[in-house]
């Protein structure tokens, strides 16, 4: 019995032994461990210290207003599109072909012009006419003025003559308006395109007969453009004449104001109108017809950190910017993105209205790392 009791001790003098060799073994690890990752972390901060300056590009935090917004199809619209219609009846000799490019001033149609000549001479010899008819009876009226003084005629010849004188201005006067309705006519049979723009469509073909106001030919002006969007009667209140909306299309994205908010909503989408004006040294890139996507706000604005986009950097653990310090530092720092316009975004960090961050280089700095602003 006392053997086994002296082998029983024996064993757990052994194993507590044991264990306490393996507890000074891991605590040993532990501590080589903890040396390891405090060398590495004086290691990289050394390394930091005494990485070379970077050169930066830097933007400043800006407080600014921004509000959530919305994507509508929007469509690109001339402010001029016009039908050309015919000034006068008669037959078509000539209309632009679709797609000739026609300054203002320049020929649009021309008219057969051969029976308003015809016209024209027919209405100067009337003129004419009426100029000799004048002049016979303001001879007789003299005339007979001379005789009536000494009652070698009637008073009431000399009445009549000169009632018949005085017709005969009427009759000239009359010419001479049909003879500037000629000229307007024939001023009417060439349609001179009103401003500059490109023929889009040709309607008749030259010999055809055609009444005066039938549509020849459709003009587009194509440097005065605007887009029509059609937005929920809902945001009403967050849009105003002047307000900048972004609009973009595949090749380009560009911001401008709004030139006019027509308030009459459609009863059935409960929609209105909002137009707004492209710049005319960016119609190249813009053609009417085509859709365009237009960014809208859907709320009031309110007042926020921005930075410019190329300020963020993303990675997998989350989003960050590098701030450039008073000593020209890099500080690297975690956001939160909230809403933003094409070029900046509201974020929310350690970060001051005014501070610096750097929006070109800024991958590759490390925290505490020398930088140089360019």
């Amino acid at each position: 019995m006392q053997q086994s009791l002296r082998k029983l001790n024996t064993r757990q003098l052994i194993n507590r032994h044991f264990s306490l060799r393996q507890l000074s073994k891991l605590c040993q690890l532990s501590l080589f461990a903890a040396g390891l990752v405090l060398g590495s972390a004086s290691i990289h901060s050394a390394a930091a210290n005494e990485a070379p300056a970077s050169a930066v590009k830097v933007d400043t935090v800006t407080s600014m207003s921004l509000a959530a917004t919305a994507e509508l199809m929007g469509t690109i619209h001339s402010k001029m599109h016009v039908p050309i219609t015919a000034g006068v009846s008669g037959r078509v000799d000539w209309v632009a072909a679709p797609g000739s490019f026609v300054r203002a001033g320049g020929e649009l149609v021309k008219m057969d012009m051969l029976p308003l000549k015809l016209s024209r001479a027919e209405h100067v010899a009337q003129l004419k006419r009426a100029k000799v008819n004048r002049d016979y009876y303001a001879n007789e009226v003299k005339r007979l003025e001379t005789l009536r003084k000494t009652n070698a005629t009637s008073q009431f010849q000399l009445d009549q003559t000169r009632s018949q004188f005085e017709l005969a201005e009427a009759d000239i006067e009359i010419a001479q308006l049909q003879l500037e309705q000629i000229d307007d006519q024939i001023s009417r049979a060439t349609v001179i395109a009103p401003y500059d723009g490109v023929v889009t469509e040709r309607m008749v073909l030259a010999g055809t007969d055609v009444n005066r106001s039938d549509v020849l030919s459709k003009f587009l002006d194509t440097e005065h453009l605007e887009a029509r969007v059609f937005i929920p009667v809902k945001y009403l209140a967050f849009l105003r004449l002047g307000n900048e909306l972004t609009l973009a299309n595949d090749q380009q994205t560009m911001s401008a104001a709004i030139t006019a908010v027509i308030p009459s909503a459609d009863p059935r989408s409960q929609t209105f109108e909002v137009r707004i004006e492209i710049p005319s040294h960016l119609n190249s890139q813009w053609a009417a017809g085509q859709l365009v996507k237009v960014t809208v706000p859907t709320q009031k604005a309110q007042p926020t950190l921005t930075v410019h986009r190329d300020a963020l950097i993303l990675r997998k653990d989350g989003t960050y910017v590098v701030k450039v310090d008073a000593d020209n530092k890099a500080v690297r720092l975690p956001v939160k993105v909230g809403k933003g316009t094409f070029e900046r975004v509201s974020v929310t960090g350690d970060l001051l209205n005014g501070d610096r961050v750097a929006i070109r280089g800024a991958e590759r700095l490390q925290d505490g790392q020398a930088v140089i602003i360019q």
